[in-house]
């Protein structure tokens, strides 16, 4: 069975049935079924997310990616920092990275003051964290590879608009 072609199918569609992926990689529903439950117990498919426009509903909610300076530790370097900063609720992702900067981690929170408060008094007093660097999410017009503003969803590669 193709691999990459049933992952990618249910990494841009998670809610395709096992009869539809079958017929897509030309394979039996069983052996849909068996492939995504190896791959899940194997820890390739690492969950199931949905993807939630807060700002359709008027729900309050505010994103930030934040850059972390860290001094990596004696015998685990950047792991036991990321491990800590990782299990905080609020935390949506952490990555390491090249360049000016050791973690970025992205956050949400109802407001831009409660990350704020939560940089300042949880993840700047981590020891090991030399610095932060908050910068707020303004607008979001593409998340998990989603269009969020459907002003943009429809624009060709030449950049021009197709719904005119």
């Amino acid at each position: 069975m193709p691999m990459e072609q049933l992952l990618e199918l249910l990494q841009d569609n998670a809610r395709l049935t096992t009869a539809q992926l079958a017929a897509m990689v030309g394979e039996t529903e069983e052996a849909v079924k068996a492939a995504v439950a190896g791959y899940e117990k194997e820890g390739v498919i690492k969950g199931y997310h949905t993807l939630v426009n807060w700002e359709k509903l008027g729900a309050p909610m505010a994103t930030a990616l934040i850059e972390l300076k860290v001094t990596p530790q004696k015998h685990t370097g950047f792991d036991e920092i990321a491990g800590r900063v990782m299990n905080f609720p609020e935390v949506e992702s952490v990555y390491l990275m090249s360049g000016g900067y050791d973690l970025a981690v992205t956050v949400t929170g109802k407001t831009m003051q409660d990350i704020a408060m939560f940089v300042a008094k949880r993840l700047a007093t981590i020891e090991g964290v030399i610095s932060t660097a908050t910068h707020f999410v303004l607008t979001k017009y593409k998340d998990g590879g989603v269009v969020f503003n459907s002003d943009y969803e429809e624009i060709d590669e030449r950049g021009s608009n197709l719904i005119d």
